[in-house]
């Protein structure tokens, strides 16, 4: 009887080895269900396990993210300890990441731990570099720490997001290479800014440009307010959706020509066929949840699908709890009322950039000049589809 099982365990080792080393279809459902990192060491084994493989990822065409809201036990900052363990579970090969980080935690002048000792900066360049390994190589990180984070908790896009104006917050969005959206990353300062670099970069001369995220760092210094028009004039002159704010520092991609407390800016352009958005400015006189409702009701104008759409809610500082006599979230609950399958992230910071633009069938609410695109005490609420 023993030898009996032994003979049918055999050949059902034998048959299954078989099937995973010469039935493709097998194989590729199989590996559907394994995590990015480890299908990456998996293409090794042998020529169908990677042919298999790669087939898997041309299908992971779905954005996800990592969230952390909890204060961190060690040196690093609680988005990169929880970065660590998450990565290794994602779905996804990230071509590009956004990463957000709140300033208090996640200081921006590694200079002030040698002037206070009992605040040590958890930005510093091994840090950075620490994030940075996490990804694979060739994948572009765009890294800023602002006053306040606006953030979805990791799993589910109906998760409800979160307002955090002040403790340890932050969030990594990975976008993995899509068809029919090109995404590419910029990072100027005053020496490198030219009309050359705007049009590298995708800003200007592009007629598939459809969203630009920009986040502007120093911008109080001096001559901040003519670098910004600089950027802002020659977009403001075309169709493309422009969105973001003023942070406290910007810490990927690296800079290497400007010192310490120079101003400049990052960001992201979004290109191609299947990219859509829109936004809406929440101004001055929205101070009530009902109002501020109906205008994040206003973007169900644009028709935008709900997969593989993010929500970015870019405020001022001066909003949030306070603005709303002590109310809590009250922004970011009136964007997940209306839209409650789409997950929603952002900042708190020193200043707005964006404007009411909603384009639906043939027309186009757009009031877009450098002016009207800066902004303080607003929000301003934006949707992304990436197709």
């Amino acid at each position: 009887m023993g030898e009996n099982e032994d003979f049918t365990n055999s050949l059902q080792d034998s048959k299954a080895a078989y099937v995973l080393s010469n039935v493709a279809e097998v194989v590729e459902r199989i590996l559907m269900f394994v995590p990015t990192k480890s299908l990456l060491r998996i293409a090794s084994v042998c020529r169908l396990w990677r042919n298999c493989s790669r087939r898997v990822l041309r299908t992971q065409q779905q954005l996800t993210w990592v969230s952390a809201s909890e204060p961190s036990n060690t040196e690093v900052h609680a988005l990169c300890s929880v970065l660590a363990e998450e990565v290794e579970n994602v779905f996804l090969l990230p071509k590009t990441v956004v990463v957000m980080v709140d300033c208090e935690a996640f200081h921006g002048q590694a200079y002030q731990y040698r002037q206070s000792k009992a605040k040590k900066s958890r930005h510093s360049p091994d840090t950075v570099e620490e994030l940075n390994l996490l990804f694979p190589k060739g994948c572009d990180v765009v890294g800023i720490a602002t006053p306040g984070i606006v953030l979805t908790p990791s799993g589910s896009c109906s998760s409800p997001p979160q307002e955090y104006q002040e403790g340890e917050a932050g969030f990594a969005i990975m976008f993995p290479k899509m068809e029919g959206v090109h995404m590419k990353p910029f990072h100027f300062c005053k020496k490198s800014i030219s009309p050359t670099a705007l049009k590298e970069a995708g800003l200007v001369d592009n007629p598939e440009l459809k969203v630009v995220l920009m986040f502007v760092y120093e911008a109080y210094n001096r001559g901040g307010d003519r670098f910004l028009n600089q950027i802002l004039e020659p977009l403001a002159k075309g169709k493309a959706l422009i969105s973001g704010g003023l942070v406290e520092s910007a810490f990927s991609p690296p800079r290497h020509c400007c010192s310490q407390g120079a101003y400049g800016v990052v960001g992201l352009t979004l290109s191609g066929p299947k990219v859509q958005g829109a936004s809406v400015l929440l101004d001055q006189d929205i101070s009530n949840p009902k109002a501020a409702e109906a205008t994040v009701r206003r973007l169900k104008a644009a028709k935008i699908p709900e997969r593989n759409t993010l929500g970015f809610m870019f405020a001022c500082v001066g909003r949030g709890q306070n603005y709303y006599n002590n109310q809590t979230n009250v922004e970011a609950d009136a964007f997940h009322k209306v839209f409650p399958n789409t997950p929603l992230f952002g900042l708190f910071g020193n200043g707005e950039i964006g404007c009411d633009r909603i384009v639906k069938d043939d027309y186009t609410l757009c009031d877009t000049d450098s002016d009207t695109l800066q902004h303080e005490y607003t929000t301003v609420m934006t949707l992304v589809h990436l197709g």
